[in-house]
């Protein structure tokens, strides 16, 4: 059995090899459940999440993600969220692989934005905001700028010492990445806008996406977060990961359907479609598009299987 940590799962999921993996994933025979959700009281604390994510390719792979997210970890300098993956066989149930799963769920994450931007974002975008500046948002900025000429790149953080930070790292990686204080300004010029954070509360407004924008939301994961307010649900081509997910789980989607700002047949496409090109993306320059994610089994079991027989290779 194969123990991958936190660098070497890294160094397994190369950027363009996980965004195809994924790709490949959304247009497999993969079964995938519902993720089970859990609410975790913390005395004294906001409330912890336990997240876990089976999904399996029959006769090939299975696996089995557990994430646990608590918010309160920046004050004790901790990530919000760490995870383990396990990877078995399909077919005779044994155990292959323990994967770093915070790693996982960062690349993962990233890759599935940068896959749904293919077909959601103008080909000629060139501005890349990030909003967040936790564990995600360097593999975000790193995800969106493979196989796009970006040539500005933001990053927002409520710390701006955080997002400045993550902007020198991504400096580091060959990246020209400045951090932004005035985060409407940033978000006016955007072509695309990338959100990795955990609010409660809209971050972008919808009145700032300017004609041809791209918004995409990845943080939030449960119905009472929300980075993007009505104005954006009203004004975009709205588009999911899944659309079982998100409208159970996703707060941007939820509470929209919950008021009548959004219905259930204005949501164009799930992501599975657009890979399928059963359904189409952007349909034109001027259109404004929003991708709601809230992360997929699949895409986990798709970076798993890819780290895995990456690792057996190297071995072998």
């Amino acid at each position: 059995m194969l123990v991958l940590n936190e660098e070497q799962t890294r160094t397994a999921l190369a950027w363009p090899a996980l965004i195809e993996a994924i790709a490949s994933m959304f247009t497999g025979d993969c079964v995938m459940p519902v993720r089970h959700h859990h609410d975790m009281e913390v005395p004294g604390e906001s409330e912890a999440t336990l997240l876990l994510m089976p999904a399996w390719l029959p006769g090939q792979y299975m696996g089995v993600k557990m994430v646990s997210v608590f918010p309160d970890n920046a004050t004790r300098a901790l990530p919000a969220i760490f995870g383990t993956y396990l990877l078995s066989s399909g077919k005779t149930g044994e155990m292959l692989a323990v994967i770093d799963g915070g790693e996982l769920t960062a690349r993962r994450t990233a890759a599935t934005s940068a896959l749904a931007a293919r077909y959601l974002a103008r080909t000629d975008a060139e501005k890349l905001l990030v909003c967040g500046s936790g564990r995600l948002s360097l593999n975000l900025i790193q995800a969106h700028a493979e196989g796009r000429s970006l040539k500005r790149i933001g990053i927002w953080g409520r710390d701006h010492d955080k997002a400045a930070d993550i902007a020198g790292q991504a400096r580091a990686l060959g990246l020209d990445v400045i951090a932004v204080t005035d985060l409407e300004s940033a978000a006016r010029s955007a072509d695309i806008i990338s959100c990795g954070t955990l609010s409660s509360t809209p971050l972008i407004k919808g009145e700032w996406l300017k004609p041809g924008a791209h918004l995409d939301l990845v943080g939030g994961f449960k119905p009472d977060m929300r980075e993007t307010d009505d104005a954006a649900i009203r004004r975009a081509e709205v588009f999911v990961d899944t659309r079982a997910g998100a409208m159970k789980e996703a707060g941007d989607i939820v509470q929209p359907l919950k008021s009548g700002v959004l219905t259930e047949d204005a949501i164009r496409a799930e992501l599975s479609e657009l890979v399928r090109e059963t359904k189409s993306g952007r349909a034109n320059d001027a259109d404004i598009t929003l991708f709601k994610s809230v992360g997929a089994a699949l895409e986990d079991l798709a970076g798993a299987i890819l780290a895995y027989e990456y690792a057996r290779g190297r071995q072998a």
